[in-house]
């Protein structure tokens, strides 16, 4: 059975939750979302659309898998003097995850999680190959205290990603306490968040956010000094400040705006080493949207 009682519904979103903290979003079953970063001093710009699904399922034998997928495309656009050749024409870059989870009930507050995450991230100029292909894995614990006066919910786990160049687990960290009637606070990694409830409809958050990005060329650009790029990153930290209003129960529109605090975007031979920073420099960041929560 599916979205069969109350207490199922808080499980899902429990485990929804876990998938946000390991790659970045929130937990929706539904979303759709548009950023802009406009013309920076280092002629970059980006722009991305985020699409997001997931869907929860009960098995007979009581134990629960979540099903989700994310598809970004990102518009990239770079004008200055000195860039390799063929940057240029570089235009859309395309990132999909496929989330499969397994959920096991230890007790009443606690559950332990794990994901596995196939991933494509490629220009998609050819045939899908080998290098756009990677997996990531997740797996953490994750535990909720609701019916208190500060109710709270604490993540910890490690993830693994295939595509850096240190290829060790690192820690996921999200701890989220609800200290008075109007207010309430995230700490953690990637996102960290300060909020202010008016109301059931209305929210004001700013965050701290660290966020990026790793696509594979299928044509690889030549740079300065003779090296040879494969892939091109991006990573960064965020400073915001939003506004989001709720339609009704669980569905959502927001609109944040906010400035890089450091950013770097780098194109990598396949040693996955830097060879060439594209952007370096600070901008401007806004993103707005619509999705539906659990």
């Amino acid at each position: 059975m599916i979205f069969g009682t109350k207490f199922q519904c808080c499980f899902y979103w429990m485990v929804l939750l876990f998938l946000s903290v390991g790659h970045a979003q929130t937990p929706d079953i539904f979303r759709a979302e548009y950023m802009r970063m406009p013309r920076n001093n280092q002629g970059a710009k980006l722009s991305r659309i985020k699409l997001v699904v997931n869907y929860p399922i009960t098995l007979k034998d009581s134990s629960n898998i979540i099903i989700g997928g994310e598809y970004n495309r990102l518009s990239y656009g770079l004008r200055r003097e000195g860039i390799p050749e063929g940057i240029e024409g570089l235009r859309h870059l395309h990132v999909a995850d496929l989330n499969l989870a397994y959920v096991h009930r230890y007790n009443e507050f606690w559950r332990i999680i794990g994901v596995v995450t196939p991933r494509l991230s490629s220009t998609l100029g050819a045939p899908i190959e080998k290098g756009d292909i990677s997996f990531n894995a997740t797996a953490g614990v994750l535990r909720e205290k609701k019916h208190i006066d500060k109710p709270s919910i604490l993540v910890l786990g490690i993830a693994y990603n295939s595509t850096v160049a240190l290829r060790v687990p690192l820690p996921i960290v999200y701890y989220e306490r609800r200290f008075h009637k109007h207010w309430s606070y995230v700490v953690g990694a990637p996102k960290s968040a300060l909020k202010y409830h008016f109301d059931e409809k209305h929210q004001l958050q700013s965050e701290f956010i660290l966020d990026g990005y790793y696509v594979n060329l299928q044509n690889s650009i030549l740079v300065p000094g003779g090296g040879e790029a494969t892939s091109i990153s991006s990573s960064g930290s965020l400073g915001t400040f939003g506004y989001q209003y709720a339609l009704k129960k669980s569905v959502f529109l927001y609109i944040y705006g906010g400035h890089t605090l450091f950013q770097t975007g780098v194109l990598r031979d396949k040693d996955r080493d830097d060879i060439f920073t594209l952007n370096d420099g600070p901008s401007l960041y806004m993103r707005a949207g619509f999705r539906i929560g659990l």
